[in-house]
C-alpha cells in the first residue's frame, strides 16, 4: 500500500551523470524512469525536478555575473528534463515538460490545472527551468512546484544517502540522521536543502525524504513510506 498519492521526485543532476560525473549516463537514467514508470502503475501521480549540476553549477562559475550564471543552470536543468522525459515515452509511459518561461515548442508553460491533468493521465510532468528566476535553485523550484500542486512529499533523491551533521566526505565520525525538523535544520545550517526550500516546507507543511539515487528501487521505497535516508518532517 501506498504512502501517498501524488509525490514531486528531486533528481540530482549530477546523480543522473553517473561514474562519467558530467553529462548523462543512460543506463543509470533508464533505471530511475523505470522505478518512475513502476511508481505511475500503482497508482501514484508523479512529476519531478531535475538539478542541472551534471553540465553547470552557478555557484562555482567564478566572478560571472549572478543572474547569467543561473539563467545557464536554467537552461542545464530544461536539456535535463527533456532527455528524461524522452526516456519515459521510450520506456512506454507519456511525459510533459514544463517550464517557466517559453522554450519555442519544446515545452508547455507551467500550469498547475494542465500538471494535475496530465498526472491524473498517467503522465509524468517535469518541472524544468527552476522558478524562472536567478538566485533560487532547484531544491527551492521543487518545494514550490511541490507545494503548488499539492503533493504529500517531496522525494529528494542525490547522490549521498541522508542528512549528516558534517560532511561525510571529510568527517568520517559524521553521524547520519533518520529524521530531524526542517526547523533544526535550519538551526544547524546543515544545509541538506536550501534554506528558503526549507522554509517555504515548514510554512506548507511539506515532508522531505532524502536518499541515496543509487539505492535499489529507493524511489519505490520513498514513495511506499519505508524508513530510508533521511525523512526531514514539519512541526
Amino acid at each position: 500500500m501506498q504512502k501517498y498519492s501524488r509525490v514531486l521526485v528531486k533528481l540530482s543532476g549530477e546523480a543522473l551523470a553517473g561514474e562519467k560525473q558530467r553529462g548523462f549516463d543512460h543506463g543509470v537514467i533508464t533505471r530511475v524512469v523505470r522505478e518512475l514508470i513502476e511508481l505511475v502503475q500503482t497508482g501514484i501521480e508523479v512529476c519531478v525536478v531535475i538539478g542541472g549540476g551534471n553540465f553547470w553549477r552557478g555557484r562555482t562559475s567564478g566572478d560571472m555575473d549572478r543572474t547569467k550564471a543561473d539563467q545557464i543552470g536554467m537552461l542545464a536543468t530544461v536539456m535535463n528534463a527533456i532527455y528524461v522525459a524522452d526516456v519515459c515515452r521510450a520506456e512506454g509511459v507519456e511525459a510533459v515538460v514544463q517550464t517557466p518561461f517559453a522554450v519555442g515548442n519544446m515545452t508547455e508553460l507551467f500550469s498547475k490545472e494542465h500538471a494535475l491533468l496530465h498526472m491524473k493521465k498517467g503522465k509524468i510532468v517535469f518541472f524544468a527551468g527552476g522558478t524562472g528566476h536567478p538566485f533560487f535553485s532547484t531544491d527551492t523550484g521543487a518545494a514550490l512546484r511541490g507545494c503548488e500542486v499539492e503533493v504529500g512529499a517531496l522525494l529528494f533523491a542525490k547522490n549521498i544517502d541522508g542528512v549528516y551533521d558534517s560532511d561525510p566526505k571529510l568527517n568520517p565520525e559524521a553521524k547520519k540522521y533518520e529524521s530531524i525538523s526542517c526547523q533544526e535544520l535550519l538551526n544547524k545550517n546543515l544545509k541538506a536543502i536550501d534554506a528558503a526550500a526549507a522554509t517555504l516546507c515548514i510554512d506548507q507543511k511539506l515532508p522531505i525524504i532524502v536518499f541515496d539515487l543509487d539505492m535499489p528501487n529507493g524511489i519505490l521505497k520513498a514513495a511506499a513510506g519505508e524508513k530510508i535516508g533521511t525523512t526531514i518532517y514539519v512541526e
